[in-house]
């Protein structure tokens, strides 16, 4: 058979089958048949030898011209395979913008860390600034330095968690205000939020682990007009501008005068019902003028300065603010209760 026949023969069979190629890897197998090293135009051209001299020219330039011709029918074959792929892709990958999304569930705040941080704006914007403390604390720092001596009736109150004779999981975040006055000359303005312990049984409002914070100032002609100023502002920011405050006398060791603070109830706004007992009052918060005993035991002179402190449970803020009823609730991390939040 003459040779410029098998080139014929050569391109009708690569048109066939490259038109026929239905992936890249197939076409690349094509070219290497036809066009490689060893494909049947190489096999071709290695018959040029059997050739008188005046065919060979002749025979190169329709090899070359046959090669030119297969690559670019590879190149426009190659091209179509690609559209392909890429509009089977697209499909794969289209998203039908008229179906409902899918809700993609993100983190957020905890109520408690929600509550905390709104206090602590608040008291940050009247110039307190935030401290913190250890949780295991001496029993000096939690009871003696707050004017609560050894067998004083106060420490029955409190059912304290005990580590040995000296160190104890702190009651409450005051020994953050002792360790302050140990460090800080007046003037002092400070807010202690953070975990406290006591032996308490678990129930709807008891816990044996749960959130205080707890305010101190301390400077010349400070008097209680100024604590309720504070309590009054700090109430209206968190529950509303038409709260009410209420201060009843009461008594604890480390403030003379003290108060219990009471607010109009966030439910029946004052009229009565079952949250607050049909009183209209909720308590919220234990406050007083810092006990002059306490002054002198931080190194102040009771006759140039004065203070007033005062603390509130976080949890029961954070349960009166979002009307939650149990405050296991807050420690459970049940999902469909946090996801509320």
């Amino acid at each position: 058979m003459d040779l410029r026949e098998n080139l014929k023969k050569i391109e009708e069979e690569a048109e066939q089958l490259f038109s026929r190629a239905d992936s890249l890897e197939k076409l690349e197998e094509l070219r290497i048949v036809f066009l490689g090293k060893k494909g049947k135009i190489t096999d071709v051209l290695k018959q040029m030898g059997k050739m008188s001299p005046e065919e060979r020219p002749v025979l190169g330039q329709a090899a070359n011209q046959l090669k030119d011709k297969l690559n670019n029918l590879l190149s426009a074959r190659k091209n179509e395979l690609e559209e392909i792929l890429q509009a089977k892709k697209l499909e794969e990958e289209r998203i039908d913008i008229t179906l409902p999304g899918t809700e993609i569930i993100t983190g957020h705040l905890h109520p408690l860390t929600r509550i905390t941080k709104e206090i602590e704006d608040i008291f940050i914007g009247l110039g307190f600034t935030i401290e913190e403390g250890p949780e295991i604390e001496t029993e000096y720092n939690n009871f003696e330095a707050l004017n609560v001596p050894k067998y004083h009736p106060a420490r029955d109150l409190q059912d304290t968690f005990y580590i040995d004779d000296h160190y104890l999981l702190r009651t409450h975040t005051s020994p953050v205000q002792v360790r302050t006055m140990a460090r800080q000359k007046p003037p002092i303005r400070i807010i202690a939020p953070g975990r406290v312990y006591r032996s308490d049984d678990i129930d709807a409002s008891h816990s044996p682990v749960f959130y205080q914070a707890e305010g101190l100032v301390i400077d010349k002609d400070i008097s209680f007009a100024d604590l309720k100023g504070t309590i009054q502002l700090f109430v209206q920011s968190v529950f509303g501008e038409n709260t009410r405050t209420r201060f009843r006398p009461s008594y604890f060791p480390f403030t003379e005068p003290s108060a219990e603070v009471d607010i109009s109830c966030v439910i029946c706004g004052g009229e009565g019902c079952r949250l607050c007992s049909y009183t209209g009052w909720l308590e919220i918060l234990g406050s007083g003028m810092v006990h002059p005993r306490v002054l002198e035991m931080a190194g102040f002179d009771p006759e140039e300065y004065s203070g007033y402190a005062f603390g509130m449970g976080l949890d029961r803020i954070t349960m009166l603010k979002y009307g939650i009823n149990d405050i296991r609730l807050l420690y459970e991390n049940d999902q469909r209760f946090l996801h509320q939040f």
